[in-house]
């Protein structure tokens, strides 16, 4: 049976001119901006006029540990926030802009899939309303200042080896992770090693989805660390007088980009940092907007639950005093047979046996979520054609050994229709009380703050942190960074730092090999393995397929 691509579903679908949609929320129209006919800013100030508003109920989407076979957490998302239209609830979807690194790479896009999907979806997946061009614009421009500081006299002592402020592009290239600069004799700045990160992995991207107003952005960009001095002092961005600057290239990036899905709803799309990298979250004003303008409010996090929801939890809901009311976690049948050791080509045979050596993953995801954070969770089976019955009903009855109830969720093939059962659940279960909590508290020390990651919720033996990294831990204590939360970088394919233990491996330790301050966002980077904040393009890149014909319309994004 030959099925519809993602591009082709969005182009045929009649989608509603974002004003009415702007309308339906009761959006006064003095705080939209249109951009085009189908896309809207929203304006910031607009929260100031809801503060009376009682907030929603906010909805968690995570999933298992990803694998090649996918698992669609964005498509759940969306057609949950659907699904619940169709039930009669008010609701709002809020998430992430995607990258154009893995739109042109290896993921392609992230609106959605087949009759799950925000639209225009060409415009979200390219340029959108140019806010990451404008992140990337006050990176570079940071940079700029800071290079200029030091070729007109360094007045600031700035040690050129202890730089540690990169420039950014959103996009995949390798070719750009270490480069030397400044080369070509003295007019032409100070020669130096650098290189570039991808847009998402930005500290400017985290500043903005963590910034709670335009002044609490100026004052965090004014704290991004961007060197050091031959004494090991830090040097922000405020001493340089770079804030102003950066604020104002970013004051339209910081409203939140309105768009629908397929069927009407409303959705915010607003940020995107890597989850792998950066704390892979939307951004705070647009979830806080939602939160007032609808009833149920499903929002995504990166990655699987020991990533994405860990952080969407540890730093995002911290730092904005959020309180999820339930966790949705998506599954497959296909992956969950990947994690039991089954290749790719093979995932669609029945085979009960890989499944349950499989279920473990999803099974520890599921004890994190009830038993960790203490929140309500419901699993939702992705489900493809060739899943059997037996093996859907294994996954029910393991999962309700934890006390977690399964719904099929078939809203790719469906829309919202195919997602009726696992809204009703969520609705239930977002009336029940919860005993959330976090993993570990600010006053722990860095370390133990990384090993109750590791322990509590990677279910890993301990981490060690290489002498490099206990250094630079003693210092960041010295300095006053000590009480803020931990961002882990490390693979989204393990609960390990080992992209190849896959399931719920025992009995490994996660090496931390680097660790570094995002002093504006508020966090604590830690790196593992052998992350990197610059992808590369693969063999064949999905760019090769994307084209525009004569009359504009694109095809080949997925």
């Amino acid at each position: 049976m030959a099925y519809k691509t993602d591009i082709e579903i969005a182009q045929e679908t009649n989608i509603l001119p974002i004003s009415v949609i702007a309308g339906e929320l009761g959006i006064d129209e003095n705080y939209v901006e249109n951009y085009g006919k189908y896309k809207a800013k929203i304006d910031y100030n607009l929260l100031n006029s809801l503060t009376d508003r009682v907030d929603g109920k906010l909805i968690l989407v995570t999933a298992i540990t990803p694998t090649p076979a996918g698992e669609g957490k964005t498509t759940t998302t969306v057609g949950l926030a659907d699904s619940l239209r169709k039930i009669g609830k008010k609701s709002v979807v809020a998430l992430r802009e995607p990258s154009l690194g893995p739109v042109f790479g290896v993921k392609g896009g992230a609106a959605g899939g087949g009759y799950a999907q925000v639209v225009p979806m060409e415009d979200i997946n390219l340029h959108f309303t140019g806010d990451f061009h404008a992140i990337g614009a006050a990176n570079n421009l940071l940079a700029a200042m800071l290079d200029n500081h030091i070729f007109q006299g360094n007045g600031l002592n700035i040690d050129v080896r202890r730089i540690t402020w990169r420039r950014a592009v959103d996009m995949n290239d390798r070719q750009l992770r270490n480069i030397t600069n400044g080369l070509g004799g003295r007019v032409n700045g100070v020669p130096r090693e650098d290189g570039f990160d991808i847009t998402v992995a930005s500290e400017v991207m985290a500043v903005l989805c963590l910034s709670k107003d335009i002044e609490d952005m100026k004052a965090r960009l004014a704290r991004i660390i961007v060197g050091y001095t031959r004494d090991d002092q830090p040097v922000t961005a405020g001493q340089l007088k770079a804030e102003g600057a950066m604020a104002a290239l970013l004051k339209d990036a910081l409203k939140p980009n309105l768009v629908q899905t397929l069927e009407g709803t409303p959705a915010f799309i607003h940020g995107g940092p890597f989850a792998n990298i950066a704390h892979g979250c939307n951004s705070i004003m647009a979830t806080r907007i939602a939160l007032k303008l609808g009833d149920y409010i499903v929002t995504e996090a990166g990655f699987g639950g020991d990533l994405g929801a860990e952080k969407f939890i540890g730093i995002k809901c911290r730092m904005a005093g959020l309180k999820p009311s339930a966790v949705v976690i998506v599954a497959t049948v296909r992956a969950l047979k990947h994690h039991g050791g089954v290749a790719k080509a093979d995932l669609s045979a029945e085979n009960l046996a890989a499944l349950e050596s499989g279920l473990p993953n999803l099974l520890q995801h599921v004890e994190n979520m009830t038993k960790e954070f203490g929140l309500s969770a419901v699993v939702a089976i992705n489900r493809f054609p060739t899943d059997s019955e037996a093996e859907l009903k294994l996954i029910e009855n393991k999962c309700r050994e934890l006390g977690v109830n399964v719904a099929l969720s078939e809203v790719w093939g469906k829309g919202g229709e195919g997602g009726k059962a696992l809204a009703e659940e969520v609705v239930r279960l977002c009336e029940k009380p919860n005993k959330f909590t976090q993993s570990y508290g600010l006053t722990l020390s860095i370390e133990e703050k990384i090993n109750a990651i590791v322990t509590k919720i990677y279910h890993g033996d301990s981490a060690e942190l290489t002498p490099g990294a206990k250094k630079q831990a003693a210092q960041l204590e010295k300095l006053g960074f000590g009480n803020l939360p931990i961002c882990m970088a490390k693979t989204q394919y393990s609960f390990s730092d080992d992209a190849n233990l896959l399931g719920a491996p025992k009995g490994f330790k996660v090496t931390v090999r680097n660790l570094k301050v995002s002093a504006g966002a508020g966090f604590i980077v830690a790196l593992t393995g052998d992350i990197m904040t610059m992808p590369g393009l693969p063999k064949m890149p999905a760019a090769e397929k994307i084209d525009v014909d004569a009359k504009g319309k694109i095809s080949g994004l997925f």
